[in-house]
């Protein structure tokens, strides 16, 4: 057993975790932070992607004991204070969501994207999601989300909010399957 400490949406958490659980585990099962999904279990469809120290991970692949002292942002950070994110809203707005299970993973790499390149390309949006697969939209509504929010950014400036009340039900987006 690892006792490890790290900061999951800006606050510490404490846990002892055996060595073979995986970050996705602790999240899900320890902390009940169920808005990242588990899809594949290997690393290859992007539905269970956090940001570890600012970074896109499959935490599916990541122990939780190399987590000791990391910064770990989920889907459930998005949301501040009942407040959906500029990315949140693009994705509601653009119909980038239908079944929702992706939604979580697509958003945290996308965030990942426009906190290092606040006007990415089209070519740099669809290479940020590449390892974030979805069966239902296709991607084009996605990318059309993810360029308009990223648009909102710029118009609105360092200023500006990037954030709207949730609408009932939709504060993580996806269901808590």
């Amino acid at each position: 057993m690892h006792e490890i400490q790290l900061t999951i949406n800006g606050q510490i958490e404490r846990a002892l975790v055996p060595a073979g659980m995986t970050l996705l585990e602790l999240l899900r099962e320890r902390l009940y932070l169920t808005g990242t999904k588990e899809g594949c279990g290997i690393g290859e469809c992007g539905a269970c992607t956090v940001l570890l120290d600012g970074a896109p991970v499959t935490s599916c692949l990541v122990l939780a004991a190399e987590c000791d002292g990391a910064n770990i942002r989920t889907i459930e950070g998005e949301l501040v204070n009942g407040q959906l994110s500029d990315l949140q809203r693009a994705f509601i707005e653009a119909g980038a969501i239908q079944c929702g299970f992706c939604t979580p993973g697509m958003i945290m790499s996308a965030r990942a994207l426009l906190e290092r390149n606040p006007d990415p390309s089209d070519e740099e949006i669809i290479e940020a999601i590449a390892g974030n697969l979805c069966r239902c939209t296709g991607y084009e509504a996605i990318v059309q989300a993810i360029r308009m929010a990223a648009e909102r950014r710029s118009e609105r400036g360092a200023a500006g909010s990037d954030r709207s009340p949730a609408p009932d039900g939709l504060a993580t987006g996806g269901s808590d399957d």
